[in-house]
C-alpha cells in the first residue's frame, strides 16, 4: 500500500504541505473568528475569495467575508469556534466545528433573543498560495434557528 509522505498542493508557483494548509485555517479560526482581529484577513485570504455557499446577502470576495463576519460577530459577540476535527488533503482542508455564541444582535433577519446557540457545522476550503480561495461552509441553520426560538424544536407540534 502506497502512503504519501508530504501531500503538497502544486499550482504554477507555489507548492503548500497540507500541514501549512491546515494552519492557515486553524490561524483563521483564531484568530479572525475568535479574536475578531478582521485585518488578518488580508495576510490569510484572496482578495477574490468565492464562498460557494454564501449566506443570504453576503457578498463574494474577502471584503464580502469580512462583512458577513462583522455582522455575525455583531449578533453573538461572545462567539468561539471550536474545531471536532480537521482534515486536509492537497490544497483542500475540511473541518468539522462547533460554535457558541448569545444572540445580542440581529442575524439573518432574526432579532436579538438573548438565547445562548451550540451550532455545528463543517466547511472545506481550498487553498491558493497559503491563502484561503474558496469555501463551502454548510452549518446547522434549522437547528440554530430552534436554538434561537423562531422555529419549532422537532417534534413540537404546530397546534
Amino acid at each position: 500500500m502506497w502512503t504519501p509522505s508530504v501531500l503538497c498542493y502544486f499550482d504554477n508557483e507555489n507548492v503548500m504541505p497540507t500541514a501549512d494548509n491546515k494552519n492557515v485555517i486553524k490561524t483563521f479560526i483564531e484568530e479572525v473568528l475568535n479574536e475578531g482581529r478582521f485585518e488578518r484577513l488580508d495576510e490569510l485570504v484572496l482578495e477574490d475569495f468565492v464562498e460557494l455557499d454564501p449566506l443570504p446577502g453576503q457578498s463574494q470576495g474577502r471584503e464580502g467575508l469580512r462583512e458577513v463576519l462583522r455582522q455575525l460577530r455583531a449578533a453573538f459577540p461572545d462567539i468561539h469556534w471550536v474545531v471536532d476535527e480537521m482534515i486536509g488533503e492537497a490544497d483542500k482542508v475540511c473541518t468539522r466545528f462547533t460554535w457558541t455564541g448569545t444572540q445580542r444582535g440581529p442575524f439573518l433577519g432574526v432579532p436579538a433573543t438573548g438565547r445562548h446557540v451550540a451550532v455545528k457545522g463543517i466547511v472545506i476550503d481550498r487553498l491558493n498560495g497559503g491563502k484561503m480561495a474558496d469555501s463551502r461552509i454548510l452549518m446547522d441553520t434549522l437547528g440554530m434557528m430552534q436554538q434561537l426560538g423562531v422555529v419549532p424544536a422537532s417534534g413540537a407540534s404546530g397546534q
